[in-house]
């Protein structure tokens, strides 16, 4: 009783805890005229807290050992109602005054569907997620590994060594990105990937031709056009990523020299009716 006057005199009209919460204890907020809401979430218990700028806390413990509760530690936000939504009861919180928020509600004609929908959200939410850490974008469909493999190309050739095998190898295996997308799509990756090529290498050796970097698949029409213009871009941190992890796993399958195999022991699968004639 005495955390919960703590909490009330402090000024606060919202509690929320992940815990349960008696009802003797929730008399004591219906007669101060305080909202109690139980069992949450502890990561939307998070979200609030950063949004309203509240303090997400465990314990009323100060480091002097004694129980305290200061006001500075209370968020705000304009309103909190309870409202119903489709067949639910909600606690919405509106216009926190720390940062904006904002919940998206999904609705569909079965959970498989809001699943997918939810899974689809997520999926866009990253990629922006992405953008806004790396600053900076790439054109998609497969234009930055068809480049990157016009260029290798063209470099490995100004090599006299062994290393030119090698840098051939790796520049042709960036091919399998546009490749499979073409696959995916039901589209010829044959005629798509080589028409990909011819245009990033044109790009790459006549300056006229300059624009045609901008280049990748479309996939609805099966053919090649600029997806800079047609807005197909990737994060440039999730190409750089993948295209590192990718060659760094690589290098460690290639550094493997041998293999050991252990086979498992042979045992003895004699029919009892031997043993009893032995």
């Amino acid at each position: 009783m005495e955390r919960i006057q703590k909490i009330l005199s402090a000024g606060a009209n919202v509690v929320l805890t992940t815990g349960g919460i008696d009802d003797l204890c929730m008399k004591y907020f219906i007669e101060a005229g305080a909202m109690a809401v139980r069992r949450c979430k502890k990561p939307d218990l998070k979200r609030i807290a950063k949004a309203t700028g509240a303090l997400f806390i465990s314990s009323l413990a100060n480091l002097e050992g004694e129980e305290s509760f200061d006001a500075a530690m209370l968020g705000s936000a304009e309103e909190v109602v309870q409202d119903r939504v489709c067949d639910e009861e909600l606690i919405l919180i509106k216009n926190p005054k720390a940062r904006t928020a904002a919940s998206i509600i999904l609705r569909g004609a079965n959970d498989f569907m809001v699943d997918e929908m939810e899974r689809s959200i997520h999926d866009a939410l990253c990629v922006v997620k992405r953008v806004l850490e790396s600053k900076s974008v790439v054109p998609g469909g497969g234009c930055v590994e068809a480049a990157l493999s016009i260029y290798l190309e063209n470099f490995a050739t100004s090599i006299s060594s062994r290393e030119q095998l090698a840098i051939a190898e790796f520049a042709r295996s960036l091919l399998v990105i546009p490749k499979t997308l073409a696959v995916n799509a039901a589209q010829d990756s044959t005629d798509l990937v080589a028409k990909l090529r011819a245009y990033h290498n044109s790009s790459q050796t006549k300056p006229e031709h300059a624009a045609l970097k901008w280049f990748g698949l479309d996939l609805y029409e099966g053919k090649i056009r600029d997806n800079k213009a047609a807005g197909v871009f990737e994060p440039t941190i999730s190409k750089v990523k993948s295209l590192k992890f990718a060659t760094e796993a690589a290098i460690t399958i290639l550094r493997i020299d041998d293999l050991i195999k252990i086979t498992e022991e042979k045992k003895d699968q004699r029919h009892p009716h031997d043993e009893l004639e032995d």
